[in-house]
């Protein structure tokens, strides 16, 4: 009997092909957004030379100060409370297997990752001006928070799912309540997962702009909101050169924290 063919992917005709056009076609844009934010002249499509004259203009921008000032603020805060409570829940939901309700939470707390992203701003918003908050910052962390969750519990529950429950067992048997055991036995086996979800968490919070322009109130302006205006006005060097810092910050937050959702334990745990 012939053993089956093999499945993989890259053997089909046609696929490396597919891949370089994907590949060209999603990242080549912000290569050339990246390229031309050193650019010397005002231009955008012409090259004049090397210079890092709008990145200085960008730093000098007033507007753009205050917004990514505030930005930082509400994704710091945002993702704070969205770890927070996604750890809260991964504990409940992962550490507890008979609750009966397990699938259902599960449920909620992954449904603002299959709600349209407008459809949670709406929301929002709708929520927002019938309970009264009034909208600002405050509106923009709650809302951040809300649409965190899941992106801060997905790595939580993954590193909560491979730490067996004997670690915590051992913690008890050396006469340590549930509290010692989670703070100097579970805590410290978490935290690459904790870290990795606040940094998920954090640049969800400070690159959203659906949900911002929508729950943002006078003078409560964020980074991709002041883009927004800028863009409207005109693509300028200058935006390129801001829109290549936002960008260069998410790359590496998303590089830390799949790094850190990937650590393995000490050696000896």
């Amino acid at each position: 009997m012939k053993p089956p063919r093999s499945r993989d992917l890259k053997r089909y005709p046609g696929f490396g092909a597919v891949t370089w056009a994907c590949l060209v076609f999603l990242y080549g844009p912000l290569l050339v957004i990246a390229l031309y934010s050193f650019n010397e002249i005002r231009s955008i499509t012409v090259w004049g030379g090397f210079s890092l004259h709008w990145y200085a203009k960008a730093f000098n921008n007033e507007l753009i100060q205050r917004s990514t000032w505030n930005s930082l603020v509400i994704a710091l805060c945002a993702a704070s409370m969205a770890t927070t409570l996604a750890t809260a829940a991964a504990l409940a939901v992962i550490r507890h297997r008979r609750f009966r309700a397990r699938e259902t939470c599960i449920g909620i707390i992954n449904l603002p990752l299959m709600v349209p992203e407008i459809v949670t701003a709406i929301a929002s918003l709708v929520f927002f001006v019938l309970v009264g908050i009034p909208l600002g910052v405050g509106s923009i962390v709650l809302a951040h928070t809300v649409f965190c969750i899941p992106f801060a519990y997905l790595p939580i529950s993954a590193r909560l799912e491979g730490i067996e429950g004997y670690y915590e067992e051992a913690a008890g048997d050396l006469y340590a309540d549930s509290r010692r055991a989670f703070r100097h036995v579970l805590l410290p086996m978490l935290m690459p997962g904790v870290l990795a979800g606040f940094m998920l968490a954090f640049i969800i919070s400070l690159d959203d702009f659906i949900i911002t322009n929508f729950v943002a109130g006078p003078g409560a302006s964020t980074l991709p909101l002041a883009i927004y205006g800028l863009v409207r006005t005109g693509l300028t060097p200058e935006i390129n050169a801001v829109s290549t810092l936002l960008l260069l910050v998410s790359v590496i937050f998303v590089i830390l924290s799949c790094l850190l959702g990937r650590k393995r334990y000490p050696a000896g745990h």
